[in-house]
């Protein structure tokens, strides 16, 4: 999974498709997309909106062309994706086998534990349970964001920040549901470099991305948190952002904390990591969950599957942290085109429950609910930072508003 566009999220999060083989890991890594070894897509969406300049001010001629010839690859993936899904956007109008209405769910990424909870309550029967049957689509190229407008998919997994730019380039969607109660994005070094201790020492060193505007502020404000200048150098990721760095042709880079983490604890290279919380950066950047477009809400049909979906896969996560092993093993059968590491599944989900990561109070049942406050904090930090713009690439009037951008109504039953 990668950082700063969302685990939401791969032309990740969110998989299938051009892979090679690293030979010096004796891994297959992915041809693009950088920050999972997993299999997956050629491109992603968050790899659209790095190359793009999707959260920077594209001034160069270089840019211009990333950003045109990257356009229209989305677009013809798009298109792809529409003529292979068709329109869902009568949010369950397609009744399955057994009459019951039929929702399409797309992912942002490869399957992994961020998606635990849908396969549960998939293989369970919680969502033929509660009436409705599911359909969980592999993320198309232009995006899990874009194919919810697009009515490609009903429901889709994103992330806050990650609807606050889509909203602001013309989109309709909102949050209805928020995994992620804790931040769990990481800014890591090798542990081998003894040089850095702290975020300070980032300062001066090169950061590997892809340019997005939204990890820049984040890291300049980690290190100036930390006491240092907040100045740093970036280079282009490759392939494999872990070779990135064992090469020494960067410093340092975004990780997540339940999944890459995790791998390099299991397989190494073994990182040295922050979180941006503890350094100054205000909110929650991570508030992963489920997107849909307002005007399918809107009908009362389709708000009532929505509550009947969010109910059952509240129960598969709930499941999850209750039998994280068994969870784990479940993702991973029910996901064998992506060939997942068991190892790494089990890995994921004991440090999911550990931390605590979709809890807050009860470490046993999963709220759900966007914390609107750490939302608008982070909103506003990135804002103030001029990561936000519109469609013309200028700065918004005002910050992208938490309260506009998500609901808790599905979740408490209110809707």
């Amino acid at each position: 999974m990668r950082i700063g566009d969302g685990p939401s999220q791969p032309l990740g999060s969110l998989i299938h498709g051009g892979k090679r083989h690293d030979t010096a890991r004796n891994k297959t890594v992915p041809l693009v997309f950088v920050h999972s070894r997993a299999q997956n897509h050629t491109f992603s969406r968050r790899t659209v909106r790095f190359l793009t300049g999707h959260h920077l001010h594209t001034g160069s001629k270089r840019k211009r062309l990333a950003t045109k010839a990257v356009a229209a690859i989305g677009a013809g993936a798009l298109g792809l994706s529409l003529a292979a899904c068709g329109n869902a956007s009568d949010g369950g109008g397609n009744a399955g086998a057994n009459g019951d209405p039929t929702l399409t769910f797309m992912l942002d990424w490869t399957p992994n534990t961020n998606h635990v909870g849908l396969y549960v309550a998939q293989q369970l029967g919680y969502f033929k349970d509660a009436g409705v049957n599911v359909k969980i689509l592999p993320t198309a190229q232009a995006g899990a964001e874009t194919s919810v407008e697009n009515g490609v998919a009903d429901i889709g997994f994103s992330k806050l920040t990650d609807l606050a730019n889509a909203d602001a380039h013309g989109a309709h969607l909102k949050l209805v549901f928020d995994l992620t109660q804790k931040p769990i994005a990481r800014w890591c070094a090798l542990k081998s470099r003894t040089d850095i201790k702290t975020p300070k020492d980032l300062a001066g060193k090169t950061f590997v991305t892809f340019g997005s505007a939204e990890q820049s502020a984040s890291v300049r404000q980690m290190i100036r948190g930390a006491g240092g200048s907040g100045d740093f150098k970036t280079a282009t990721a490759g392939t494999n952002t872990f070779r990135t760095l064992t090469s020494g042709k960067g410093d340092f880079a975004g990780f997540y904390a339940n999944w890459e983490e995790v791998e390099s604890q299991l397989d190494g290279p073994a990182l040295n990591c922050f979180a941006a919380d503890q350094w100054g950066v205000p909110g929650n950047p991570d508030q992963l969950g489920f997107a849909v477009k307002d005007s399918w809400a809107a009908d009362p049909k389709n708000a009532a599957n929505l509550r009947k979906f969010i109910k059952s896969a509240r129960r598969g996560y709930d499941y999850a942290l209750a039998h994280p092993d068994q969870a784990a093993d479940i993702l991973v059968d029910q996901t064998k085109s992506s060939r997942l590491d068991p190892k790494l599944a089990r890995a994921s989900m004991e440090k999911i429950v550990r931390e605590r990561y979709w809890t807050d109070g009860d470490p046993t049942s999963l709220p759900g609910t966007v914390n609107v406050a750490e939302g608008q904090q982070y909103l506003d930090f990135q804002y103030d930072a001029g990561t936000y713009t519109d469609s013309h690439h200028r700065k918004l009037a005002k910050a992208p508003q938490a309260s506009e951008l998500s609901t808790n109504a599905y979740v408490t039953g209110k809707a």
